[in-house]
């Protein structure tokens, strides 16, 4: 008996050191697209995509977009923000701003009005150089033109920011609206930046935004950025195979003593 006893309590605890030998879950992996529409009451006639892959806390992106301003830099960034909704604003984020007496809502949507919408900037989708929010207007180093497409890797973001772009909850926004038609970025009537004075409005209203939605990349579950396989519906049956094991451990100790006894 009292083998079989200790035979039944050895292996679970040896299946245990098993499970605690498999380590922590892999690097959160995974890929998410834009497609990227118009803001509301800015008067862009644009479209764009937005793609990136996420490896653990390292980015990589491809941006693109068609009829914005000609020979103008497109300051463009990631956003996201734990008290924001996380997604693109409407044109009734426009007139609640109007409300407060911070903007007209026929004229024009500053990025300040679009925060509470698509939170704050967490990566600068530069074309080179740093990509932090500290390169958040760094107008040297974006993309120019009305149309353009570039790529970029090795963007070292946070594990919050991995787990939002995978989650869904992160937004593109790109930048730069001609509000009078003359051809170039220019205070006219809309002013100076809501961002930086030294700057004309024109060249940091948001003119596109969209949602990135992610999509599963190989085996790993979008949305959280963890194993597509549920760990706690293969626990049992890593359990199962423990109890199984010490069961068959116990027979065997018990088919034994019974030999030695007869």
């Amino acid at each position: 008996m009292n083998r079989i006893t200790r035979a039944a309590m050895t292996l679970p605890v040896a299946g245990l050191a098993l499970l605690m030998a498999a380590g922590p879950a892999a690097a959160a992996e995974g890929s998410a697209r834009a497609t990227l529409a118009p803001v509301p009451v800015n008067p862009v006639n644009a479209s764009g995509t937005g793609s990136v892959q996420i490896s653990g806390t390292t980015l990589s992106f491809t941006l693109a977009a068609q009829g914005l301003l000609a020979g103008a830099p497109h300051a463009a960034h990631i956003h996201f923000g734990e008290t924001a909704r996380n997604e693109c604003p409407t044109a009734s984020d426009n007139n609640a701003a109007a409300l407060s007496g911070e903007t007209d809502p026929h004229q024009h949507f500053t990025t300040t009005e679009g925060a509470p919408a698509y939170g704050e900037i967490v990566v600068s989708l530069t074309t080179s150089g740093d990509t932090s929010p500290a390169s958040g207007l760094a107008v040297d180093r974006f993309a120019v033109g009305d149309n353009f497409e570039y790529s970029r890797g090795d963007v070292q973001v946070s594990e919050e920011v991995a787990q939002a772009i995978l989650g869904g909850k992160a937004v593109v926004v790109i930048h730069g609206v001609d509000y009078d038609g003359d051809g170039t970025y220019s205070a006219g009537n809309r002013g100076v930046s809501d961002l930086d004075p030294s700057l004309p409005g024109e060249a940091t209203d948001p003119a596109l935004c969209g949602v990135l939605n992610a999509t599963p990349v190989g085996g790993v579950a979008a949305g959280d950025g963890s194993s597509s396989t549920d760990e706690s519906s293969t626990l049992p049956y890593v359990l199962g195979g423990v109890g199984l094991t010490a069961a068959a451990g116990a027979a065997f100790a018990a088919r034994r003593s019974s030999r030695t006894t007869a």
